[in-house]
């Protein structure tokens, strides 16, 4: 593990902070230094049994280190641990969060006084409530999401008591067209929700389609770009298709975005935005003690949840003070840098002089998550091999994933999947770039996944 910097960063930070509080009177604390320190270590301990999650060797789930200036804001704010539900719970941090959150609207194209928005503890409460504000303001319709949109909605529909109904994709994960537009002309769906950026692939719906359907069968929009809705600041990197639907995602009904995956902060961090500040009279609601140490809108009266973490806003705020959201910038470099390393990883894949893997048929990954199968004489031995290769891969310090996908996505090229009740799954492996590292580190996994393949294939 590289030396860790954040303790230098906190030390002067963490005493201009003191020195802001110096008027108060002392107080006594407990004073068990070495037992806090002995049960440190034990938790030092217990804790290097985990993957590297920070090192870019780990290329399997979405697990991105925070940026240190987001660890230290982070911990930094816990000295005072601040509650961002009533402003005199988090008088600084409310602030913060309100500028933080104004950032990544700009980032989508929405203007200031033009939306309703606020963090969440997860891109799941996030999805929660756009859905809650769907089924209010569309009673009795259906919700609709494709069948690689995240199955969290289908959970949250069943939780709500809406009706949620997947609708099928093509073979790159994207949510079928005429699928969609024979389900709308029953004339009872009320919104569709658009992934950009699914969990499995990194599939980006096309939005920009989706919204001509709107037009014609006026149903809401929910954008969930809890992975991928910071691509947003790279449309030069990204395919025709993707920058299409990415440039008109201003024109949604509401969007989610998880700052806690691309956006480079701690767990958990997510966002919720609504295009029509209005909604905001759903959440209305009295508290007896609460909201009256401020005459400022309290987040508490905007939000679902109660008690929120105020370092969350904390270390959001001081890492777009640092990364502006800005196209070209050290934040868009990132992402492109490991949307160029997924690139190259799928390239190599199709390359492979072997010729033991397939990738999608339909083309190369949309984002920087690349998924691939192992050939084989029938689909139980390749999901076989493709578990070994996974476990061999582990062994020599590199880690992917795997996942199970339609076979029909590595025969046909960009077709519609009209059931997928009657496709075959295989056990595929995954590798989802999200470092700007990978790119740099791109060779050395190249050279251990062949290494590993060799021992699993060939021996």
């Amino acid at each position: 593990m590289p030396h860790d910097r954040v303790p230098e960063l906190l030390r002067r930070a963490t005493e201009t902070l003191e020195a802001q509080f110096g008027a108060l009177p002392e107080f006594s604390a407990p004073n068990g230094i070495g037992a806090i320190a002995a049960v440190l270590d034990e938790t030092a301990r217990r804790l290097g049994d985990n993957y590297p999650y920070f090192h870019p060797l780990y290329a399997g789930q979405m697990l991105k280190p925070p940026h240190p200036v987001a660890r230290a804001a982070y911990a930094l704010a816990m000295a005072i641990n601040p509650n961002n539900h009533a402003r005199d719970g988090g008088r600084a941090s409310s602030e913060m969060e309100v500028e933080a959150v104004s950032g990544i609207a700009r980032m989508f194209g929405w203007k200031a006084d033009g939306y309703l928005g606020h963090l969440t503890s997860s891109g799941t409460l996030a999805n929660l409530e756009a859905l809650w504000i769907a089924g209010l303001t569309a009673p009795g319709k259906r919700i609709l999401g494709s069948q690689q949109a995240h199955y969290t909605h289908q959970r949250i529909s069943s939780v709500l008591k809406l009706n949620y109904a997947p609708v099928s994709t093509d073979t790159r994960g994207r949510m079928d067209l005429d699928a969609l537009e024979a389900e709308a002309r029953k004339g009872d769906v009320g919104t569709v929700v658009v992934t950009l950026g699914t969990t499995a692939i990194g599939a980006v719906d096309p939005l920009h389609q989706i919204l001509e359907l709107r037009n014609r069968y006026g149903f809401r929009i929910h954008v969930d770009g809890a992975y991928g809705g910071y691509f947003k600041l790279i449309p030069d990197s990204l395919d025709q298709s993707a920058r299409s639907a990415f440039a008109t995602i201003d024109q949604a009904d509401s969007i989610v975005v998880d700052p806690h995956k691309h956006g480079l902060q701690p767990y958990g961090c997510g966002c919720i935005l609504f295009k029509d500040p209005g909604v905001g009279r759903f959440y209305k609601h009295n508290s007896p003690y609460t909201y009256f140490t401020s005459k400022e809108l309290h987040l508490g009266e905007i939000s679902l949840e109660c008690s929120r973490a105020g370092a969350s806003a904390v270390a959001l705020w001081a890492t777009q003070q640092l990364l502006p959201l800005t196209s070209g910038g050290e934040f868009g470099n990132g992402l492109a840098a490991g949307r160029r390393a997924a690139l190259e990883l799928d390239r190599r894949i199709r390359e492979n002089a072997d010729g033991h893997f397939d990738p999608l048929q339909a083309g190369p990954p949309e984002l920087d998550i690349v998924v691939w199968k192992v050939r084989a004489a029938t689909l139980g031995l390749s999901s076989e091999l493709a578990q070994r290769i996974f476990e061999t891969c582990a062994a020599r310090n590199l880690h992917l994933a795997l996942v199970q996908l339609p076979e029909r996505w590595f025969e046909l090229a960009d077709n519609p999947i009209r059931q997928y009740d009657d496709c075959e799954f295989v056990t595929c492996l995954r590798s989802v770039l999200m470092k700007p590292e990978h790119e740099i580190w791109l060779d050395r996994i190249w050279e251990e996944f062949s290494a590993a393949s060799q021992d699993v294939l060939v021996t």
